[in-house]
């Protein structure tokens, strides 16, 4: 008898907790798509990647000045005297460490803007998250790239899209 009420009282909770878990709405945000699909985030790569390739050309053309220099330096080697030969390379070394340099600037330059323009774009989509919530009762928001499959109707991801995309049409970018 004591095995029966045991039974019916674990039973009991089990079902209970079983139907307060089933009231419970969870919806999927695709955050990686909301940053790079947003206007914003459009706006914010397409500035990147011109900012990224207007450099790389910059560089480009100054390694390529740098074997030229290079070159020219090795060709006259039997000519130059040794201590002219030497301070020569030694300037043209200076000259590689300067590029070097730079080049590692402007690239921690565009991480460092990426970063930004991206801690920006959360910021302005958790409040928008958030007001969505509480308008739809929702309990949980996953994050679609944690989630291993489920229903697309409960993907909102491009209403957050829309809403951001009216609140936030374009970075201030420079």
């Amino acid at each position: 008898m004591k095995y029966l009420v045991r039974l019916f009282v674990v039973t009991f909770f089990l079902i209970v907790s079983t139907y307060s878990f089933a009231e419970q709405k969870i919806v999927v945000l695709d955050m990686k798509h909301v940053l790079n699909n947003s206007k914003a985030g459009k706006g914010a790569q397409d500035f990147l990647k011109k900012t990224f390739e207007k450099n790389a050309k910059k560089f480009s053309e100054m390694e390529k000045a740098l074997k030229e220099e290079e070159s020219d330096l090795l060709s006259k080697k039997n000519i130059l005297s040794k201590d002219e030969y030497t301070k020569k390379s030694n300037v043209l070394r200076k000259k590689v460490i300067d590029y070097q340099s730079a080049r590692k600037t402007s690239l921690d330059n565009i991480s460092t803007q990426r970063t930004e323009f991206r801690e920006t774009l959360l910021k302005k989509v958790r409040p928008i998250v958030d007001a969505y919530i509480n308008e739809n009762n929702i309990s949980i928001v996953m994050d679609k790239k944690n989630m291993i499959g489920g229903l697309t109707k409960y993907d909102i991801t491009k209403v957050i899209i829309e809403r951001l995309n009216k609140e936030l049409p374009s970075l201030k970018l420079q």
